[in-house]
């Protein structure tokens, strides 16, 4: 597996090249590949079947110039901005044993991400379908977008974000897992005791990754910019 910590100029690119990533090592031009990055202004992404009318709070997010887009994966809405560290994984299912289920990739990724963590957050547990959390509180969220051969598992990772944003651009959303217990989102969320360099390092030494990734797709990430990123259909759909 090889490290690529790149965060390109906008929501949309960077998107892309998290799908653009998948695309490449299910075509045989690239491989297992751990994708670091962190968008320097506030953004939100929907998942691929999420509600922007009901997730969000569109109002605020215009008035505020707050970008809305959405991901080709599944999952829950999330606010990304400085010190929201999003990592990304591809994955070659024949890894080991049972990749191809969904549930297993993700128990999988996430017991490595929390052995990760142990040094920081040694109570921190998965919650709900993807979640990783301590005492309840919510630090990461998760989801895959997945092909025959290869999977793409990305996720946040809380490392000091100003959390009282959430609720001025997120409404409550419309699927909750159980333990949330419809606790608004400053009383759901948390941030972890580290820097988000910290936990680059500790995401780095888990993954054992050898080199830089290279080439990075560029035509691939700015033909799915134009095609899906980047349109209204595609971000607001639903």
């Amino acid at each position: 597996m090889r490290l690529l910590d790149l965060t390109l100029p906008s929501p949309a690119e960077n998107l892309a090249l998290d799908e653009a990533l998948l695309l490449a090592a299910e075509e045989g031009d690239g491989g297992e590949v751990l994708r670091l990055w962190e968008l320097p202004s506030l953004a939100v992404v929907v998942g691929s079947g999420g509600s922007v009318e009901i997730d969000v709070n569109i109002a605020a997010c215009e008035a505020d110039g707050i970008p809305i887009h959405r991901r080709a994966s599944g999952g829950g809405t999330v606010l990304l901005g400085p010190s929201c560290l999003c990592y990304s994984v591809v994955i070659a299912c024949e890894r080991m044993p049972g990749l191809n289920d969904i549930r297993a990739s993700n128990r999988y990724v996430l017991g490595r991400v929390l052995r990760s963590l142990r040094g920081i957050v040694p109570d921190a547990v998965v919650e709900g379908t993807s979640d990783l959390a301590v005492n309840g509180r919510k630090f990461s969220g998760n989801a895959q977008q997945r092909k025959r051969r290869h999977f793409l598992h990305h996720g946040t990772l809380l490392c000091g974000s100003d959390l009282t944003l959430v609720p001025k651009y997120l409404n409550a959303p419309e699927r909750q897992p159980d333990y949330r217990r419809d606790r608004p989102h400053t009383e759901f969320v948390m941030n972890l005791p580290a820097t988000v360099a910290a936990v680059k390092r500790l995401l780095v030494e888990e993954w054992q990754t050898e080199g830089e990734y290279e080439p990075v797709p560029d035509d691939v990430v700015q033909r799915l910019v134009e095609e899906k990123y980047s349109r209204h259909e595609w971000n607001r759909r639903r």
